[in-house]
């Protein structure tokens, strides 16, 4: 592909789509027919530049309408928003989701992580290439996690159109994923979000009380459960008081950082630099995770409202909902909520009659695990590469446009409401003293009912397996994910908190529970979540971009030998893995060798 506007010319369809998201072209300079007129003299290029941000919406667009970006498609979109094209293949070629050659429209995703592996991901990839075959019209893609863990193996299907239409198959059987890709429209509908929740309508839940109970669809059904509650107690407050009951509350953030949220919001709302920014990070992407798409798919509403009171206290007056592009239905129902709350007061000029302006965006993700990171993140907003930036500063300073921004994920948000409505100190006396509050766990693989869990901070891991009924025979737990560790059957007396986890010698993370028989092949996912650290790497530094290669080849050698040559393969392992470890820049790479480490040292994984 040429790297500079060339010959290429868009199709009708690509510029339809363009335009639909950008509005027609004024000038020849972006794109409409020749004017004299206008050719004496460029112009516009400022105010286009400044839309630099709807490059990643506008990449969207051409993939949701032809299902790939051509050159001609790429240059049309450069030309509109005056980006330079090698900035903007770039860009387009950092996501898993996009396609610079030609495919079919459907594209089919079937998920080989841990917890569709464990469930015959394999299998089942091989069945649905074997029906499909060649010439099929669809382009079966073998994709990393798709958060539908508790529903493996999972696939989705994504028919590129006006308009583009998705299907799930969870738990997919060969016949049900080829029948998603081949007729989406006639695909088995999803399950309601509440068959996630075994606890769902259970009494004493704080976060998913809910979840299963009111109509996601509705705000006047989530207003009768509670709704919007926070939000009047949060303009009582001011936002001042809102920050001291977050601060005194104890929350930290749920993402796996811990970060005390009360300072956060603080150090942003004394920012003198203007306008400031609100984030909501939910692009979880950590192989296991599926709390935030069940909360918003099941309580959409409870997030506007949340972010509503965190802009406020914080000074902000536009946020963002960062989304994975694999939640369509979650995207569905955040943007319905979104628009109801605009259209009844509770997003706009002036919400709820207080003189308070607040609006609220989602902007798709489009696979990129690193955009978890919060910085890579505003670099995906801004229409940039997703790559992590260097701290400092830090985002609470210049974040997102440069501008302070606090960054939070889905469930940090939601507990928000609780605090209010309860007061701080009721908040703080669920839990321990050290981490506070009730916490969402995702629980999936080896268990008989696999899901969201709501504990308090404090039980045991023994005690969530006990009520998502972990099978017999339990080689190992996966806790936080593939970013972290694996401990051994006879340690589910490990407290589930931030600091219990630690003296473990183990790790939280954001909730992930992940349960495996005997009957799971340890090295196959040992190497499993090597390939996922190489696949997501965004290639930026060194001890990352090789050191993730060089432990997935490792690895792949240790399968194939004994003795002697295991062990220096595991020596080399510890090297890199500890290069990784120090001298990467973000947390993807400080964290790659985690759950391999962990597995050598605690399960004996090669012995």
């Amino acid at each position: 592909m040429d790297l500079h506007f060339g010959d290429s010319k868009p199709t009708d369809d690509e510029r339809a789509a363009v335009d639909a998201l950008l509005g027609p072209p004024e000038s020849s300079w972006e794109g409409a027919d020749r004017s004299d007129a206008d050719l004496r003299w460029a112009h516009g290029g400022r105010a286009a530049r400044d839309r630099r941000d709807l490059l990643l919406p506008g990449l969207h667009a051409i993939n949701d309408r032809i299902g790939w970006i051509s050159e001609g498609a790429l240059d049309y979109l450069c030309r509109r928003l005056t980006v330079p094209p090698a900035e903007a293949y770039g860009v387009a070629t950092f996501y898993a989701m996009f396609s610079v050659r030609p495919r079919p429209a459907t594209v089919l995703h079937v998920c080989t992580d841990l917890a569709c592996a464990a469930a015959g991901a394999s299998e089942l990839c091989a069945g649905v290439e074997s029906r499909l075959g060649l010439g099929s019209g669809v382009h079966v893609e073998r994709s990393p996690c798709l958060g539908l863990c508790e529903r493996a193996p999972a696939a989705l299907a994504i028919k590129a159109g006006d308009p583009v239409r998705t299907a799930v198959s969870a738990p997919a059987t060969v016949h049900e994923a080829v029948l998603a890709a081949d007729a989406p429209d006639s695909a088995a509908q999803e399950p309601p979000a509440a068959t996630a929740v075994p606890q769902a309508g259970q009494d004493g839940l704080v976060l998913l009380k809910r979840v299963g109970v009111v109509d996601p669809s509705s705000l006047d059904d989530y207003r009768a459960n509670g709704g919007y509650t926070a939000l009047r107690r949060a303009f009582e407050l001011g936002p001042a008081g809102v920050i001291r009951e977050v601060t005194d509350s104890g929350l930290v953030g749920r993402g796996g950082a811990a970060f005390p949220t009360g300072r956060k919001w603080q150090a942003t709302a004394s920012q003198p630099d203007h306008p400031h920014y609100l984030v909501c990070n939910a692009d979880e992407s950590e192989p296991g995770t599926f709390k935030d798409r069940v909360i918003m798919e099941g309580d959409p509403y409870a997030l506007v409202e949340a972010m509503t009171i965190a802009a406020y206290a914080t000074g902000a007056h536009k946020g963002y909902v960062y989304l994975r592009g694999e939640y369509p239905r979650a995207l569905r129902r955040v943007q319905h909520a979104i628009d109801q709350a605009r259209a009844r007061g509770f997003l706009g000029e002036n919400v709820l009659g207080h003189g308070y302006a607040f609006d609220l965006e989602i902007r798709r993700g489009a696979g990129a695990y690193i955009c978890g990171e919060e910085t890579a993140l505003f670099n995906s907003i801004e229409g940039y590469r997703g790559e992590p930036r260097s701290k400092p500063p830090f985002p609470v300073e210049k974040g997102l446009f440069g501008k302070p921004t606090v960054e939070n994920n889905v469930e940090t948000l939601i507990n928000v409401l609780p605090i209010l409505t309860m007061g701080a100190p009721a908040y703080a006396a669920i839990g321990t003293d050290r981490s506070t509050g009730p916490k969402l766990f995702c629980v999936s693989g080896s268990v008989e009912r696999p899901g969201i869990y709501e504990l308090p901070f404090g039980a045991t891991l023994g005690d969530l397996l006990a009520k998502a009924g972990v099978r017999d025979r339990l080689r190992a737990v996966l806790l936080g994910g593939a970013a972290g560790g694996f401990v051994q059957p006879d340690e589910l007396d490990i407290p589930l908190t931030f600091e219990g986890t630690r003296e473990a010698g183990t790790t939280l993370g954001s909730g992930v529970v992940m349960a495996f028989d005997d009957t799971v092949p340890l090295p196959r996912l040992l190497l499993r979540i090597a390939e996922f650290f190489r696949d997501e790497s965004c290639g930026q530094c060194v001890p990352c971009r090789v050191g993730t290669v060089r432990q997935e080849e490792a690895l792949h050698r240790i399968v194939e030998c004994t003795g002697a040559a295991a062990a220096d393969d595991i020596a080399l392992l510890r090297e890199v893995g500890r290069a990784m470890r120090d001298a990467s820049i973000c947390g993807l790479g400080q964290t790659a060798w985690n759950a391999v480490e962990s597995a050598i040292d605690r399960l004996g994984a090669y012995e």
